[in-house]
């Protein structure tokens, strides 16, 4: 069975996101083949993909080796994200499907659940499928792509603290979902401007260890992998 070089791509994205390699660490494909138990063959296809992103970078004699975002940079993805977001939630009022809707509204249920109870790292996982849903409700597939490479960079990049009000925050949730089952782009569209703007104060930059690299063995997930 072959491993796809998305599946590999996917791993070291989420290692080079979660700080197991360290920004400007080098990168051989000997290593991470070892690592992730595959071939080098998905390793090169992945670390190219990984380079058109963003996160990898390679040098002539030096290869390639995760990318050293400046300050500057790392303040345009929000700058982006405030630009993009607004754009999806207003196409996603207009081709949004009543599957989406109904996760939507789910999410939001069971955040606003969350957040009085005070379950923080729930409200985490359930925000970020939340703006990954009403990316897809956009229904189209370039700035659904835009928006998870932005999530997967400002995860990156800073680290984000929870809202003090964190009923309000997903109250904010719900009242842009009512948008979109209304079909109101002009709504969505300035409801998910203020929701992103409200959250900018609640990122700071990571200030990354050097020489802090772990290389443990970590097999690829080939479960859903067809042969």
């Amino acid at each position: 069975m072959r491993v796809p070089a998305q599946s590999v791509c996917t791993a070291i994205r989420d290692d080079i996101v979660s700080g197991v390699f360290e920004r400007g660490s080098r990168l051989t494909e000997d290593q991470l083949a070892r690592r992730y138990g595959v071939s080098r063959v998905p390793v090169r296809e992945a670390l190219r993909t990984l380079e058109s992103e963003g996160f990898v970078v390679s040098r002539r004699h030096a290869g390639a080796q995760v990318a050293e975002p400046t300050d500057q940079e790392a303040a345009d993805l929000l700058d982006v994200r405030s630009l993009l977001e607004p754009l999806g939630a207003a196409r996603a009022a207009q081709r949004r499907t009543e599957a989406h809707l109904k996760v939507l509204r789910g999410l939001v249920r069971l955040g606003q659940e969350r957040a009085r109870q005070g379950q923080g790292e729930d409200l985490r996982a359930l925000g970020g499928w939340f703006h990954e849903t009403l990316a897809q409700a956009s229904g189209s597939p370039a700035l659904t792509a835009l928006l998870t490479q932005l999530r997967h960079k400002i995860a990156w990049m800073y680290v984000v603290d929870l809202p003090e009000r964190p009923v309000e925050a997903w109250a904010e949730h719900g009242a842009i979902v009512d948008a979109l089952a209304r079909g109101d782009a002009e709504r969505a569209r300035a409801l998910t401007a203020l929701h992103v703007e409200r959250a900018l104060p609640l990122h700071r930059l990571k200030r990354p260890e050097r020489g802090r690299v772990r290389v443990s063995q970590h097999a690829v997930n080939t479960a859903s992998v067809r042969n």
